[in-house]
């Protein structure tokens, strides 16, 4: 069962790979519904389903443990009913429309001007950062007695 870091994830995908547009556009699709049937608002989705709050009247129940009578309040719920196209696509009827991914970024005019420097200068860039690696000396981890 995928859980909402998954979905981002998922989502992120169609998003060229950017987790943080793909969370915040999650965050903000959840957190307008919220507010919207909080209000009694309904929010249709086309195809995909309505998000609607349901208010439930005062009611007299029974504590299935004891067999007691209890009074329960009047309340408001969420409520979600799907789509004919969600029905559809649950179902097997009809399959999920592969959307392409959206275009690729475009590149800033500060990396397009030092994709095209010549390549003389990007080799003699790379050297100099092997031989600094080489030279940071090595950190040794430490062995620590336990004091018993």
């Amino acid at each position: 069962m995928p859980n909402k870091a998954q979905f981002i994830e998922a989502l992120a995908e169609r998003l060229d790979g950017d987790k943080k547009r793909a969370a915040a556009a999650l965050d903000a699709v959840i957190d307008t519904v919220y507010s919207m049937v909080a209000k009694g608002e309904r929010v249709a989705l086309t195809g995909f389903g309505v998000f609607e709050k349901r208010d439930r009247a005062a009611r007299i129940a029974r504590n299935p443990a004891t067999g007691a009578s209890v009074k329960v309040k009047k309340t408001s719920v969420p409520a979600f009913r799907a789509g004919a196209e969600f029905k559809d696509i649950t179902a097997g009827r009809r399959k999920v429309a592969k959307v392409a991914k959206a275009p690729a970024k475009k590149a800033a005019p500060a990396k397009k001007a030092a994709a095209k420097a010549p390549a003389k200068k990007a080799a003699a860039k790379a050297p100099a950062k092997k031989v600094a690696a080489k030279k940071a000396p090595a950190k040794k981890a430490t062995a620590r007695k336990s004091a018993r």
